[in-house]
């Protein structure tokens, strides 16, 4: 059967829409599939009545994104959609906001750590500074296979429970005592300071909708599943199926594991090991603008599980940017701790919303009364849980990458950031262009 188009690409997220955007520049015929009715993947944002609520990613660094910069420019989205965050993060500490968590001068301030741990603190940023970590090669690192949780029993107990486990559970969900070091530290490395982390104006989707834009894209569009072939491959949905001559599964790996019916036998480890965390979030729409306990100018509060067991993180959108919300209102999103993610994930929503609420009360006076409207967001496969037996799998996956059924998406890369996806997507396009250019037919 002669395939219908060149690329089939499953998945609307960033790292499926770079990779459709690169290769219809190269003259492909290439059609996305979202299964859903809402593009972005984990970089989607709701509108409604003047507010913009990002469901899943929250800001983009201005360094370590090189990738993504350049695309942006490509894409027209010049720095001035992406501003600054005007505020900081802070970290919950008897009772009270501490401010300065990742920038210079929180070794000075304490951030809520004392002396002993920062003098730690500043140590592993000297060893990881002088060992120049990858964050594209988490895996190339002299920390071995040692958790976040190994790493902190090293040190101050105070770096581990008032910094390392905060900051992995409020930016990735992780559970510190499985997830390893080396792709967490690589990260930190790369972005910098929070003083030149950025947000977009018109929400996180900003990109995905730019992608969007300029690709054939159907939502909606569930896929059941793939079967590969030798030259091509068949996509099944539940009426029909479509055959293309490559397929590009731009899902987390537990998704891509589950819809491709015949993975060759070396793909299999790594997409066994590639577990994915889940993320829970309330966002709160108020008629007024609050501020957490003692004020400051705080965008992201991380409260660490020793002090709370039910909210990890409290993110002041209204903080973020004022864009976020009408003039005089306010929006503030709980995030759960990985901890109660699992028993929340199926929830009804009001349980979600009052137990959250309950919660975040204590960090933000004043939220239940001045709450108008709540609305949950829950993300099953929220980011890729960099395990030290999947660390150790990683580069022998990708190296091998590049079948009539490819991969894409920052699970590949192991880097759990939107620069990670849009990576892995421009070498997926790479990789399916190597494989079907013919004699004779230029690449572009």
């Amino acid at each position: 059967m002669t395939a219908e188009i060149d690329v089939a690409v499953v998945g609307a997220g960033i790292a499926g829409l770079t990779a459709a955007h690169r290769l219809r520049a190269a003259g492909r015929s290439v059609r996305v599939f979202e299964a859903t009715d809402r593009i972005g993947g984990r970089m989607a944002t709701i509108r409604s009545a003047g507010y913009l609520v990002d469901t899943g990613a929250e800001q983009v660094p201005e360094r370590g994104y090189d990738t993504t910069w350049r695309l942006l420019a490509e894409l027209g989205i010049d720095r001035s959609r992406a501003p600054r965050i005007e505020g900081g993060i802070g970290m919950w500490r008897h009772d009270r906001a501490h401010p300065d968590v990742a920038r210079p001068r929180g070794l000075l301030t304490g951030a809520g750590l004392p002396l002993a741990a920062r003098w730690d603190l500043f140590r592993i940023m000297a060893l990881a500074a002088r060992h120049r970590l990858d964050p594209h090669r988490p895996e190339a690192t002299p920390f071995g296979s040692a958790t976040v949780a190994d790493l902190a029993r090293r040190y101050h107990r105070d770096l581990g429970e008032y910094l390392f486990h905060p900051v992995v559970a409020a930016f990735f969900g992780w559970d510190p005592h499985r997830s390893a070091v080396a792709p967490f530290l690589s990260l930190l490395a790369a972005v910098g300071p929070a003083t030149r982390w950025r947000t977009y104006v018109e929400g996180m989707d900003t990109p995905a909708r730019a992608l969007a834009d300029q690709v054939d894209l159907s939502t909606s569009s569930p896929v059941r599943q793939v079967v590969a072939d030798r030259d091509s491959a068949r996509i099944l949905f539940e009426h029909n199926e479509i055959r293309a001559r490559s397929v590009l599964l731009a899902v987390p790996a537990p998704v891509a594991l589950a819809l491709h019916a015949n993975p060759p036998e070396h793909e299999l480890p790594f997409l066994q090991a590639c577990s994915f965390t889940s993320v829970v979030k309330a966002h709160y729409l108020l008629d007024r603008r609050l501020a957490p306990r003692g004020g400051g100018r705080i965008y992201a509060l991380l409260v660490p599980p020793v002090e709370d067991p039910t909210v990890c993180t409290v993110m002041f959108d209204h903080v973020k940017h004022p864009s976020r919300v009408p003039h005089g209102c306010g929006l503030v999103t709980l995030i759960a701790n990985p901890a109660v993610v699992p028993e929340l994930l199926d929830a009804p929503e009001q349980e979600i919303v009052t137990r959250l609420a309950e919660a975040g009360e204590h960090y933000v006076p004043g939220l239940r009364e001045a709450t108008t409207r709540a609305m949950v967001s829950r993300i099953r496969y929220g980011l890729p849980e960099a395990t030290p037996r999947a660390l150790g799998l990683r580069a022998g996956f990708e190296s091998r990458l590049g079948g009539v059924v490819d991969y894409a998406g920052d699970w590949v890369k192991l880097r759990p950031s939107s620069e990670g996806a849009v990576c892995a997507g421009e070498l997926a396009a790479s990789r399916i262009l190597d494989r079907t250019t013919q004699p004779g037919r230029q690449r572009v």
